[in-house]
């Protein structure tokens, strides 16, 4: 059965909406905002550990940085956000769980023109998530190229994270109809990206390696943090131009993400990744993440 047949969300959530939190039935966005109309807005995903929140600075500045590329005003400052935040968090009990921060355009006319609307619209949902089973965490998962590329960055930069993720929902689909749960994406030139909703690593003769900025993918909080960690060990870390047969030829591969964590690949396009096992270096560096998490990182407390 299809998740949206089975998931009813808590009626005792509160959301954050444009300054009050008001409870989960009387969240409404209206039918005229361009965020729903047009794809017209930003958003961010962020975890939540412990009742602390993942990464919170990186992950407010890439929502600002998203809104200035849409040459979006938000109508609130980062101060102001991050204590929405802890304070959505904390009035729902979330200990272990997810946060999506959105802003639209706000409410308009039926054209296109973004500056004939009224506002931005900003609100926040906390509340539970689960990208993979625990299997697929311990045993690793497999994964397609997919046909669909990715947006061509003169088109839209990667680097806003927009509400419109069309082109990553078509890859998800390749993906689905193949019987995994994720697809790595090309760019234009068939260079690898990322994936639908991750970030892509490899590991070949010692080395992580992982796209380089250039090839079209968001700059994700958590692979900037895997890069971190890997460095922190001395391992050698690329950020590069790979191709099919970079990935196919690996002896190790990854995803990252807020909402995935970290998860091995162990087969791409139906071929084995090393020996079909999560990897050495792979599991280090899941390790050294949930240490990382463990033992608090960058994470906001909602007290």
């Amino acid at each position: 059965m299809p998740i949206a047949d089975e998931y009813i969300p808590n009626p005792n959530l509160k959301i954050w909406l444009d300054g009050k939190l008001v409870p989960v039935q009387d969240a409404k966005i209206s039918v005229y905002d361009h965020g729903l109309l047009y794809g017209d807005g930003i958003f961010e995903g962020i975890r939540v550990y412990n009742g602390r929140i993942f990464e919170t600075k990186a992950h407010i500045d890439r929502f600002y940085l998203s809104a200035k590329g849409l040459r979006l005003d938000i109508p609130f400052t980062p101060a102001q956000l991050t204590d929405a935040m802890l304070e959505t968090v904390k009035v729902n009990g979330v200990k272990e769980g997810y946060i999506r921060m959105v802003c639209t355009r706000g409410v308009g006319t039926l054209g296109i023109h973004p500056f004939r609307t009224v506002s931005p619209s900003v609100f926040i949902i906390t509340d539970r998530i689960a990208m993979f089973s625990p299997e697929m965490y311990e045993n690793g998962m497999a994964v397609i190229t997919a046909s669909t590329i990715r947006n061509h960055p003169n088109a839209l930069s990667p680097q806003i994270k927009s509400l419109n993720y069309l082109n990553n929902i078509l890859a998800k689909i390749e993906a689905i109809d193949a019987g995994c749960l994720e697809a790595v994406m090309l760019n234009h030139e068939g260079f690898v990206a990322e994936c639908t909703g991750d970030n892509f690593f490899i590991v070949s003769r010692g080395r992580v390696r992982t796209p380089a900025p250039h090839c079209g993918l968001l700059l994700g909080v958590t692979r900037n943090l895997i890069i971190r960690l890997a460095r922190k060990r001395n391992l050698p870390v690329d950020e590069a131009e790979l191709t099919r047969f970079d990935i196919y030829a690996a002896d190790e591969a990854f995803i990252t993400g807020t909402g995935a964590e970290v998860c091995p690949v162990v087969e791409i396009d139906k071929r084995k990744i090393g020996d079909g096992k999560p990897g050495p270096i792979t599991r280090q560096l899941i390790a050294d993440f949930r240490q990382y998490i463990k033992e608090g990182g960058d994470l906001g407390h909602a007290s």
